[in-house]
């Protein structure tokens, strides 16, 4: 039996692994890889203590602290969770069984796809939702990035420095990215920009041969020629494994409170999966730090304890608040 099980491995799983290791709770984190949706960034530039970073670092500093403080880590995915009669938790993964006392959802996003014809049936043969994870594989041939946001416009630029030619394909003429990564895309030699257009189809044999784009005000379609295309038009919850045991609002994410908690007792949860406006990585750090914490306290009350201020043994005892 778990005090907790997070679901998840980004920043938000992580920094409830820490802070809940640090209570002396018995800790497990289950999620497909570590880092979450960091591995799909090239660098970190906004996150305090470091002028900038590079992901595949970030991310092994992350695993390194909380495995070094004795947090559990499985790569697997949570399938089914069904809860106790006692008010604990069973998690399913397909080949194991988990029980645990506390819960926190830490699943963040997955990416949006554009639902057309060849997007599925190429996925991971030409089509990829991560330009680092799978830009190495491009180097020389020519590709085609889809979207007008920050993740976009980094993905341009981090090909642009692999690929022979890249093609940024936006349905505006207008980006979301910030203005100085948008102008260092647009002073990019190998990058051309397909505006006012959307990709429609996907085309090929055994891997991605070409795609179909239409201009939304010419209303005309042409076909490009290459050799990957990488979707970046956002990210989405999938937060269905829960969807029958706490609150969700419109878009799927999931509602929590002041302190990280659901509606559901002893289900926490933090990180992009909730329904916090902005999605970034120092919040679901603070946010993982909360749903941590919360359920350390409703475990306290749940046995009978009573809670005074929640102290970090790290401290000195001299530096401690007095009652």
């Amino acid at each position: 039996m778990y005090d907790t099980i997070i679901i998840g491995a980004g920043p938000a799983g992580i920094t409830a692994g820490i802070y809940a290791i640090r209570r002396e709770m018995k800790t497990l984190i289950i999620g497909k890889q570590v880092g979450g949706q960091v591995i799909w960034a090239s660098e970190i530039e906004n996150y305090p203590g470091f002028k900038n970073i590079q992901s595949y670092d970030f991310i092994s500093k992350l695993q390194e602290q909380v495995t070094g403080l004795g947090v559990e880590i499985k790569n697997s995915e949570v399938k089914e969770i069904k809860k106790q009669d006692d008010g604990s938790f069973i998690l399913y993964t397909g080949q194991e069984e988990f029980k645990t006392k506390t819960i926190i959802i830490a699943m963040g996003l997955l990416p949006r796809r554009l639902a057309i014809k060849g997007e599925e049936e190429f996925n991971g043969r030409g089509v990829s939702y991560c330009a680092n994870c799978d830009g190495p594989f491009y180097r020389n041939k020519t590709v085609a990035v889809v979207g007008g946001g920050n993740a976009a416009l980094d993905a341009a630029e981090v090909l642009s420095k692999i690929a022979q030619k890249v093609y940024l394909i936006h349905r505006s003429q207008n980006f979301k990215a910030f203005e100085a990564l948008v102008e260092e895309v647009k002073n990019k030699n190998n990058i051309e920009m397909i505006l006012d257009s959307e990709v429609k189809e996907i085309n090929g044999s055994e891997r991605v041969e070409s795609i179909k784009v239409l201009n939304t005000i010419s209303n005309k379609t042409r076909d490009i020629n290459l050799n990957g295309i990488f979707i970046e038009v956002g990210r989405i919850a999938h937060t269905d494994l829960v969807k029958d045991l706490v609150k969700r609002d419109e878009r799927d994410q999931i509602i929590v409170d002041d302190r990280c908690a659901t509606d559901q007792p002893g289900v926490f949860a933090a990180g992009d999966a909730t329904q916090v406006v902005f999605k970034q990585i120092t919040i679901a750090c603070g946010q993982g730090t909360i749903a941590a914490l919360s359920a350390y306290q409703y475990l306290q009350l749940k046995s009978g304890q009573k809670i005074g201020p929640i102290l970090d043994r790290s401290l000195p005892k001299k530096t401690a608040p007095q009652k």
